[in-house]
């Protein structure tokens, strides 16, 4: 029995950090972001789609024109809705595939995902771990890594779920604040979800 770990968090709280941790220790992860691009440059069906929604110049010469795309998104509130329906389903459609190729080698694997909670991945996920680093620390990262100013940091993180209702929805917490050793933190989690696969699996036999 595979146990999936959900791992969240907001803009600059340091996701693709604990995501390296874990498969630095041997647990496979699922990067949303970076499939559901793939998806999209792959998928005819989800290319034919998003071309119904967004336009037909959305792919040049097959390849997605990411400008267009990003001013449909931002254009009105209601049109990553209209994106993330046709996008979602397949993620999580790729997600269950990558899962199920871990079964019987694999007793721990991770979806990495910032709009985990957002996008109804839960359900996918056994357990939800939030990554959380106060704000001015989320911000700071944000701008150094993306050169983006702090008004244009500032709105990512509104836009985003409040980090209040990630930890209410969260089943494991980890800061990573710059201060925090991670490592431990992190040992400490794969620790707690091996004891409660080890207790799952005694209990289906």
């Amino acid at each position: 029995m595979v146990t999936k770990i959900g791992l969240t968090g907001g803009i600059g709280s340091g996701k693709s950090v604990i995501s390296r941790l874990l498969r630095i220790m041997g647990i496979p992860v699922y990067d949303s972001d970076t499939e559901a691009k793939r998806i999209i440059a792959t998928d005819h069906t989800v290319r034919r789609q998003l071309s119904a929604l967004v336009g037909q110049d959305l792919f040049r010469n097959g390849e997605l024109n990411r400008s267009l795309l990003a001013a449909y998104l931002f254009g009105k509130p209601d049109h990553a809705e209209g994106v993330n329906r046709i996008v979602h389903p397949r993620v999580k459609e790729d997600f269950v595939r990558w899962t199920s190729s871990y079964e019987g080698k694999k007793s721990l694997v991770a979806m990495e995902a910032a709009i985990l909670l957002e996008a109804g991945f839960k359900s996918e996920v056994d357990f939800v771990v939030m990554v959380y680093a106060p704000p001015e620390v989320r911000i700071a990262r944000a701008m150094k890594r993306d050169g983006s100013s702090r008004e244009q940091v500032v709105a990512r993180i509104h836009s985003q779920m409040s980090d209040e209702l990630k930890r209410e929805r969260a089943d494991f917490v980890i800061t990573n604040d710059g201060e925090t050793p991670l490592i431990p933190q992190v040992l400490e989690l794969i620790s707690l979800l091996s004891e409660n696969n080890h207790y799952l699996c005694s209990a289906k036999k």
